[in-house]
């Protein structure tokens, strides 16, 4: 294998595998917060048990993926310093304010979180909390700012003598149509895996409790934690309906090779169906307009994808380009640059089984939501095992979910690191392939030596991450709250407390 290959195996892997912690911080670090919230303004007591429960699994998370993230910022320097060069003063901007403005003040208020049980006021240290939540959100606006800019170019202008992009306008690369149309699909995704996980684990709890002869803890402590993560699929699922919609039209209007090549759309057509099964050579058919005939559509939703492209179901306004129209139409534009038998459309394999596994297993989650929302309804509980099963096996489908989406929205992007985007700011003509911005000098075997050492190191940490998850999901939520905060809110927002708060207490809520 070339160092090109290599370059993109490792990034590949180490990229989805610190994904994997991405979306459970952000979503439950706002169910924690709301969980926090309930105890704050109820003083239930039961709340407070529930909210240091899910906090934990949460600071487990938040460190594996702080281990997991900083490799990324290295591999830019070092494999891909080409592309860093030809795109460093664009990139570097909003990577600036994700450290700076969000990561840092994430990691404050987390840390005040965790060790102001017993110090902070409890109105102030539920505001720790929703810090927390809110700084990891804008955490991934600025990531996914940062990235639109890889697949829609705007807010800079093209260096000559330099040979590179140069920012002259943030505000439109944060306001960059790609990343407003992401955005929200990315967090709204977030929340079903924070509210699959909560559910999930809450749901296993309400089986156990109840054959241990637990019921009142499973309907008084578990049930309620259930709904919290029930709900949060609800609403999320109904926002990534909604907000995939969008991204869809945006994304058939800046890169119709994409989404083309996810619907094994070879020829445009008006009225496209949208495809749930398809048979045949995927990866045989661009450039050839006979190869669609080697396909075979066994089960097709009429119109739908013409829908999610244009809006419209029928008629002319209804056309949608195929991967053949669209390679025809790059190979005209760039032939004189990378030559006229340069491959413009993804794999088509990739981009179509990776865009269905990812709607395929969200829906595991709706199966997850109704299921217990039948077996919950009007107070019950239950022991049924086939409750728990489920439970258990829908924990890693909304991961699978993310991942699977993410392989689709950066594989759908080749052959390109930094989509074309000709004619969308006067004369900006910003494009980079994936094989110009590789490194030049890193050689195949480092490539090799680094992605091995990464693998296994990222191995042992999953064993530790599992490890601890584990441990303390099978604690489950305790008897009573251990060192139960006693600080109460005074006019002021001060506090106040028993002399016994100054006190060295275990940090048993912290690692």
């Amino acid at each position: 294998m070339e160092e090109l290959d290599l370059a993109r195996w490792q990034f590949g892997i180490t990229t989805v595998y610190h994904f994997v912690f991405v979306p459970l911080t952000i979503g439950l670090a706002t169910l924690v917060a709301i969980m926090q919230t309930i105890w704050h303004r109820t003083n239930d007591e039961r709340w407070l048990r529930i909210t240091r429960f899910f906090g934990k699994l949460l600071l487990v998370n938040f460190a594996i993926g702080v281990v997991t993230g900083i490799v990324q910022e290295f591999q830019f320097g070092m494999n891909w310093s080409e592309y860093s060069r030809f795109v460093g003063d664009v990139f570097g901007a909003p990577l600036a304010m994700e450290a700076l403005a969000a990561f840092f003040v994430e990691s404050t208020f987390l840390g005040l979180w965790i060790f102001g049980w017993e110090k902070l006021s409890r109105r102030v240290h539920l505001m720790c909390i929703w810090m927390v939540a809110l700084s990891t959100t804008a955490s991934a606006y600025f990531i996914l700012a940062a990235n639109s800019f890889m697949q829609h170019p705007v807010g800079a202008e093209w260096n000559e003598e330099l040979g590179r992009a140069q920012l002259n306008d943030i505000g439109a690369v944060l306001t960059n149509p790609t990343t407003l149309a992401a955005f929200p699909h990315v967090i709204t995704a977030a929340w079903l895996v924070g509210g699959t996980f909560v559910a999930g684990i809450a749901g296993w709890w309400i089986v156990r409790s109840v054959r241990r002869g637990e019921v009142e803890k499973a309907r008084t402590i578990y049930r309620p934690a259930a709904y919290v993560g029930l709900i949060a699929i609800v609403v999320s699922g109904v926002g990534l309906a909604i907000t995939g919609d969008q991204q869809a039209k945006v994304m058939y209007e800046q890169q119709p090779g994409k989404m083309s090549a996810a619907e094994s759309l070879c020829v445009g057509q008006e009225a496209a169906p949208f495809s749930l099964l398809t048979l045949g050579n995927l990866n045989g058919t661009v450039g050839d307009p006979d190869a669609c005939d080697d396909l075979v559509h066994v089960l097709s939703i009429p119109g739908l994808t013409s829908f999610l492209a244009t809006g419209s179901f029928s008629g002319e306004e209804s056309y949608v380009p195929g991967t053949n129209d669209v390679q025809e139409a790059f190979a005209a534009e760039f032939g004189d640059s990378y030559g006229a038998d340069m491959q413009y459309i993804p794999n088509l394999m990739i981009s179509y089984w990776s865009f269905r596994l990812m709607i395929g297993f969200a829906v595991v989650s709706g199966a997850l939501a109704l299921a217990a929302l039948w077996t919950l309804r009007r107070g019950r509980v239950t022991d049924s095992p086939w409750f728990s099963r489920l439970c258990l096996i829908a924990l890693p489908a909304p991961f699978l979910a993310n991942i699977s989406g993410w392989v689709f929205t950066e594989m759908g992007r080749q052959p390109w690191v930094v989509v074309p985007n000709i004619g969308a700011d006067g004369d900006l003509d910003i494009r980079l392939r994936t094989a110009d911005g590789v490194s030049t000098v890193v050689s195949a075997p480092t490539v090799l030596l680094s992605l091995v050492a990464f693998t296994l190191i990222y191995g042992a940490l999953a064993v530790v991450w599992l490890r601890l998850l584990r441990k303390d999901v099978l604690a489950g939520v305790p008897d009573a709250a251990p060192d139960s905060p006693d600080r109460e809110d005074t006019a002021d927002g001060e506090g106040t407390g028993s002399a016994g708060d100054a006190a060295v207490k275990p940090l048993d809520f912290a690692y």
